[in-house]
């Protein structure tokens, strides 16, 4: 599996393997058992999603630091990555962040689809 490099890559592949609404139904079922608050419609534009995406993690990382890193547990992101970033600037961290998630989301979905 090639994993996408920006987040259109993501969607333009998600969309072209009919797998955008399974790649919602997985980021709404793992906002919930990390109990945050977040929960998009299935038919949600990839332009909000990515917008509510950002705003969340970004709220998360600036008021609720714990909440945040459960959800990074509990979607797999890989601490090394997280660690690569650089956290200087909160907002474009929260923005690197958000695709890592995406990433390891559109994982689950695509070898889910691929291998049941």
């Amino acid at each position: 599996m090639q994993l996408p490099t920006s987040f259109d890559h993501l969607i333009e592949e998600a969309n072209a393997l009919n797998l955008y609404k399974k790649l919602i139904l997985q980021l709404n079922k793992d906002f919930l058992l990390a109990n945050v608050d977040l929960d998009f419609h299935e038919e949600v534009l990839p332009s909000s999603l990515k917008l509510l995406l950002h705003e969340t993690v970004y709220r998360l990382i600036q008021e609720k630091f714990n909440e945040y890193l459960n959800l990074l547990y509990i979607i797999d992101v890989p601490e090394k990555d997280v660690k690569a970033l650089n956290g200087d600037d909160v907002l474009e961290l929260s923005e690197e962040v958000m695709f890592l998630i995406l990433k390891r989301e559109w994982q689950k979905v695509w070898f889910k689809n691929k291998y049941s």
